[in-house]
């Protein structure tokens, strides 16, 4: 019974090994060289991998291996993601591959992901980090390598939207070993200097290994210890590097990241157009207002000033002597009228026998009516004299007559010792004309 337990079937054994290498080892990387590719109708992939001393079967199904971004070939170098398993069927140890990269994209992609990780967890990508990217720059630097592409897009967007910005470039390689070293310098070079409003990080596009030096590390701290915003334009709209991540702003490309620091000159003469018209309806709206009120005060003054008083005594004046003529030509005419009455009626009686005695009443009427005229005369003369005494009376120029003077300061009477002060300049207004004095 012990040899029988002992014994196992050739697919159980299989069995059992699958299941051990599926569960204990699973889904790992495995870097290598392709061999013995073959691709049949089917559309799977069957290869083996293998480096200097070992190799192993491997198969990649038409569903995965749609997604590889180049076309493998024998003796490339790669790096695969792949379930460690065994074909039972057969007794073959062989991996199932889910995901095929080139070796060396491969590692720079791994390093590519940890560093992103590093930083973002340390708070470079921060958006609370991000500096403010001026709209319209008046003195642009551009860090790009001087004979590329990029450099050329650049400067064409800079003349054609805002040819009185002024750039400076700082050339360096955007690839190879030194270009890492460079752009770190050229950086802090602009940050010394403290001349540029913002700049611009930019090159074309490239491989992975190509724009490696923009996924450094050390380039990507010295964008974030920039005191000058940094713009990155790095490659095409698809290239993300970590300077894109880092920088205060990521344009997709080169031309792009230009337009993001300048302004289109045509749309600034239209933004101008439209501030100055809105400016000069504002002053010329202040203006009215403030001459209506300069106006109002105007007014105000003059109803205060005593030239004025004296024309409205004036006007009095004169409104009382033309109402004192109404007020006595009414008066002699009602006497006249009575008169002509009164000589009527005795006309018509013409008692001869009266004539006497009515001749004695008629003058005794006429000497009344004159007292009372005369009178009335001079009570309308004594009150004309009244008012005349009053005018005179409150007339500056009489008060100046009794020796009085009237001191004013830059055209402002002066009532108190307290508004004047020594060196003033004032003018004394006698009865007869005037003077200026200096106050001692």
């Amino acid at each position: 019974m012990q040899i029988k337990e002992a014994i196992w079937s050739v697919s159980a054994l299989n069995f059992e090994i699958k299941t051990m290498l599926e569960k204990g080892i699973g889904s790992i990387w495995i870097e290598g060289e392709i061999s013995n590719l073959a691709k049949p109708a089917s559309g799977h992939w069957y290869f083996s991998i293998k480096d200097e001393r070992a190799q192993l079967r491997a198969a990649m199904f038409k569903n995965r291996n749609g997604r590889v971004a180049f076309k493998p070939e024998n003796g490339q170098q790669v790096l695969i993601r792949a379930q460690v398993t065994l074909y039972e069927a057969r007794g073959d140890f062989q991996v199932i591959v889910d995901h095929m990269e080139e070796a060396g994209v491969g590692r720079l992609m791994q390093q590519y992901e940890a560093l992103k990780k590093k930083l973002s967890t340390e708070g470079l990508f921060a958006v609370g980090q991000k500096q403010k990217i001026p709209a319209q720059a008046r003195h642009i630097g551009i860090i790009t390598s001087a004979s590329g592409a990029a450099i050329r897009d650049v400067l064409s967007v800079i003349k054609r939207r805002s040819p009185s910005s002024e750039v400076t470039v700082f050339p360096t390689p955007v690839q190879g070993e030194s270009a890492t070293a460079q752009i770190i310098q050229a950086i802090e070079s602009a940050n010394r200097h403290a001349q540029c409003d913002v700049l611009l990080l930019v090159r074309g596009g490239g491989s992975l290994e190509d724009l490696w030096c923009f996924n450094e590390e050390s380039v990507a701290r010295a964008i974030f210890d920039s005191e000058i915003p940094v713009v990155s334009g790095v490659g095409h709209e698809i290239d993300f590097t970590i300077a894109d991540f880092v920088a205060d702003a990521r344009a997709p490309t080169p031309s792009v990241a230009a337009e993001t620091v300048t302004m289109d000159q045509f749309e600034v003469m239209t933004q101008l157009d439209i501030l100055s018209a809105r400016l000069i309806t504002q002053m010329q709206s202040l203006l009215q207002s403030k001459g209506e009120n300069l106006l109002n005060t105007k007014e105000r003054i003059l109803s205060f000033h005593p030239q004025r008083a004296m024309e409205n005594l004036k006007q009095r004046m004169i409104f009382s002597e033309s109402r004192l003529k109404a007020i006595q030509l009414n008066l002699l005419q009602q006497k006249q009228n009575q008169f002509k009455l009164t000589f009527e009626q005795l006309k018509h009686h013409n008692p001869e026998s009266r004539i006497p005695v009515l001749s004695h009443q008629l003058d005794n009427l006429n000497h009344q009516l004159l007292q009372s005229m005369k009178k009335r005369l001079q009570d309308c003369h004594h009150q004309f004299s009244l008012q005349a005494r009053t005018m005179d009376s409150l007339s500056p120029l009489k008060t100046l007559s009794r020796g009085y003077a009237a001191i004013s300061k830059n055209k402002q009477i002066i009532s108190s010792n307290r508004q004047l002060k020594q060196d003033d300049l004032i003018k004394i207004q006698f009865k007869d004309g005037e003077s200026k004095a200096k106050v001692l």
